[in-house]
């Protein structure tokens, strides 16, 4: 085996650990609550950001389906987290924490539709692989059905913003 195949496998199964170890975590209850909050309230201040920033009427429509698509979806989840005990949500310091560092992608530029659109295609894929797994495989019964019940809209969602992303890109 050559270097480069050598250094490919070992950069692959260091990959491949990282993404189980992931999964594991996010099998926990306590875990998806914190992560899928913390996401849903990334995106709420994206969309506050393009409300703000966007020329583009269908940015503006979208961002603010984001905000109260998310905004209904992170109330649930804090409705559920407080009905049982072992699950409890990160402070509201803590997730706003959390999101501004998963917002940091989304700078001001040239052409901000097109990096809010690129950013909530990402930030969409994301959310909906953690969605996924704590359907198919977390503990909690109730955040189980919460995790499949808010995957279409999550995907809706996603096919909006590949839209947008298309039409905004082409436009530079």
């Amino acid at each position: 085996m050559n270097r480069t195949t050598k250094t490919f496998f070992s950069g692959t199964a260091a990959l491949l650990f990282s993404v189980a170890a992931n999964f594991a975590l996010a099998a926990e209850g306590e875990n998806f609550v914190d992560e899928a909050s913390a996401k849903g309230i990334a995106e709420i201040e994206a969309a506050k950001l393009a409300m703000s920033e966007s020329k583009s009427e269908d940015i503006k429509t979208f961002a603010q389906k984001m905000i109260d698509d998310h905004t209904k979806s992170n109330q649930k989840l804090a409705e559920l987290a407080r009905q049982h005990e072992d699950l409890e949500m990160s402070d509201d310091a803590t997730l706003m924490d959390q999101a501004k560092a998963m917002i940091l992608e989304l700078r001001e530029g040239e052409n901000f539709d097109e990096a809010y659109a690129n950013n909530q295609v990402v930030a969409h894929e994301q959310t909906i692989e953690l969605y996924r797994e704590y359907a198919k495989n977390g503990e909690n019964p109730e955040l189980k059905k919460y995790a499949e019940s808010t995957l279409n809209t999550l995907e809706q969602h996603l096919k909006k913003a590949q839209e947008l992303a298309s039409k905004h890109g082409e436009q530079q």
